[in-house]
């Protein structure tokens, strides 16, 4: 049987000279890879006590829905501003060069609600956070963070030290 690392392409020197892309769309490709992925991130939520799953487009997306309905679990998005209709309220991140913004529904999290936050990947941490800051100021409580792939060498783990964060691969470099 396949691990989920051999499912998982390893594109060197993209998208500059001496970085591995770590790409996802090989395992979303295969339906066993994709099977396994969401197996394996079900597995990080054994015995936690949560009420809803948020997921950061657009990758978050892929995971987490699939996520929310084998836990039969509410499924809500965090979005880029300006994509989602409804009252939001958004929150300022840092890139590598600039800033961006996310946004979440006023109404997505109800008060005293734990959330698990799903993304494909860690890398820096910024969109985590971010994520788990617009839980906090509706009102909810982060669980904990999940990821298929950990970028250990960025350091996102260090952003989001105050949270409970688990991934299924652990890659050490960047």
């Amino acid at each position: 049987m396949k691990k989920l690392e051999d499912y998982v392409r390893s594109i060197p020197d993209f998208p500059e000279k001496g970085i591995i892309f770590r790409d996802i769309t090989s395992v979303l490709q295969d339906a066993e890879g994709f099977r396994l992925s969401i197996d394996e991130l079900l597995k990080l939520l054994d015995g936690l006590d949560f009420d809803v799953i948020v997921g950061a487009e657009s990758r978050g997306f892929i995971f987490g829905a699939p996520l929310a309905y084998e836990l039969h679990k509410p499924f809500v998005l965090v979005r880029k501003k300006g994509k989602l209709p409804c009252e939001t309220i958004s929150q300022e991140y840092s890139l590598e060069y600039g800033t961006a913004q996310i946004e979440i529904h006023k109404d997505a999290i109800e008060n005293g609600q734990k959330a698990v936050i799903v993304d494909d990947l860690i890398a820096t941490g910024g969109t985590l956070e971010a994520t788990a800051k617009l839980v906090e100021r509706l009102g909810g409580k982060v669980a904990k963070i999940i990821c298929l792939i950990e970028l250990a060498g960025l350091n996102g783990r260090e952003l989001l030290k105050d949270y409970d964060l688990a991934s299924v691969i652990r890659y050490e470099g960047k």
